[in-house]
């Protein structure tokens, strides 16, 4: 580790700050844009599948409202 400390040291900034990230976003640029992706289409999936849920519960509670509550405790 000391080793790359040096290597770094001699560099002016915009090596270390701006380039540096640059060739780390061009060489991982397809990994880290398919991990996102992946997160992103999860936590919509996830939302998507409590929106469902949630509507469901609404219809069948909105559905079954009528009925008399000594049924509705019943499966």
């Amino acid at each position: 580790m000391d080793g790359i400390r040096e290597i770094f040291a001699g560099m002016p900034w915009w090596v270390k700050w701006v380039a540096v990230p640059l060739l780390a976003l061009f060489v991982f640029g397809g990994v880290i844009t398919s991990i996102l992706g992946a997160l992103i289409g999860i936590v919509f999936k996830l939302l998507l599948f409590v929106g469902l849920v949630g509507g469901l519960v609404f219809v069948v509670k909105k559905v079954s409202g009528g009925r008399t509550k000594s049924s509705s405790g019943e499966w």
